[in-house]
């Protein structure tokens, strides 16, 4: 399985994402406050925990791994995934019963209840390695079911490749009214992105201007350009929030990884923020989940390479991609990243990696 190329990526996502993309919005929304570095985004739990599980019993063991999607879902045990997921719910929140645990991981939107809440979840629809149905199913039940939010109010997507994702991944088990939105309209509208873009670039209508309460990133784990540290999880997941082409039209490696931080500390994924303090009012992304049921070394192309039975949580996405890419992708899977790119995915947040809890380490359940 070999790593695509940028040409041919940019190619392909020129094709995928021509028909969203051709008549963006001009409108620009104003510069909005610089998020101040190493202020808290979520106020409830630990900014810089990341809990880990691994579990060969969330899927059946297979000779050979599944190329398609729904190969895959088939050999998922629904069950043990949840249960898992649970416990990383308490894990991360440092709880002990698993609905106050999600109770304190999601914040309710102030002057809000909770049926009238709106939820976005970003979903990675590109190319052939998929989040898996029991996954997108437990968090949409969380929802629905522990918190009272109302399944037509549950929006999944993907604003740049999921053009058919309802028929290419029909997620079995989610709460009835649960919307597989597709490309939801596109990365159509043009916001200001922060340093160290410091530019306009087209996103999803619905969180430039600000009608989604809450994001959750679910993200797969798989490999990348060595520019964007050589794997896409959280970070990169949001790709898709807003348009890749800006960094993929970048000569500079430098620059495309100046996008990626970007948008990821803007006020769109990281919610609204006090203009003169820069601090997060409400944070929007509250849950950054990885599913590496299935991973793969290289990527963005190809189906998976190995097959770990392994999740993670956090809610501060690049906390949550050091911590995978050098602690479960680097000293367990032997999949180094380059660490150059990957070190300033903490940099660029204002964080070291001495600055991480648990001796640096994942916690591992």
């Amino acid at each position: 399985m070999s790593t695509l190329s940028r040409r041919q990526f940019i190619k392909n996502a020129i094709v995928t994402g021509a028909a969203i993309t051709a008549f963006p919005t001009v409108f620009v929304r104003k510069a909005p406050a610089a998020w101040a570095r190493k202020t808290i985004v979520h106020p409830e739990v630990d900014n810089l925990r990341v809990v880990g599980i691994a579990d060969p019993a969330m899927t059946k063991a297979a000779e050979t791994i599944p190329y398609g999607w729904a190969g895959q879902d088939k050999l998922v045990v629904t069950e043990a995934v949840w249960a898992n997921i649970d416990r990383l719910a308490c894990a991360l929140a440092q709880s002990r019963n698993s609905a106050e645990a999600w109770r304190q991981i999601f914040i309710k939107p102030p002057r809000k209840s909770w049926s009238d809440t709106v939820v976005a979840i970003k979903t990675n629809n590109f190319f052939d390695q998929l989040t898996h149905s029991a996954i997108m199913a437990k968090i949409c039940h969380v929802m629905t079911d522990t918190l009272g939010v109302r399944a037509s109010n549950i929006h999944i997507y993907d604003a740049w490749a999921g053009v058919g994702m309802s028929r290419r991944t029909p997620f079995a088990g989610l709460p009835a009214g649960c919307r597989i939105e597709n490309e939801w309209g596109g990365c159509r509208q043009f916001t200001k992105v922060p340093a160290p873009w410091n530019k306009s670039a087209p996103c999803l209508k619905h969180l430039v201007d600000g009608s989604v309460d809450i994001l959750v990133n679910i993200a797969m784990c798989k490999g990348h350009w060595v520019e964007f540290g050589g794997f896409t999880m959280t970070m990169k997941n949001h790709f898709g929030t807003f348009s890749p082409m800006p960094a993929h039209e970048e000569a500079s490696g430098k620059r495309s990884l100046d996008y990626l931080l970007a948008i990821n500390q803007s006020p769109e994924i990281l919610g609204p923020m006090d203009k003169q303090t820069g601090k997060v009012l409400y944070p929007r992304q509250q849950l950054c989940l990885i599913d590496a049921l299935w991973a793969s070394q290289e990527g963005p192309a190809g189906r998976p390479s190995h097959q770990p039975n392994y999740l993670a949580m956090g809610v501060l996405s690049p906390i949550v991609d050091y911590q995978v890419a050098t602690k479960f992708r680097g000293k367990k899977m032997g999949w180094e990243p380059n660490m150059e790119a990957t070190r300033r995915m903490l940099t660029a947040f204002g964080y070291t990696e001495g600055d991480l809890p648990n001796k640096r380490k994942i916690i591992e359940l």
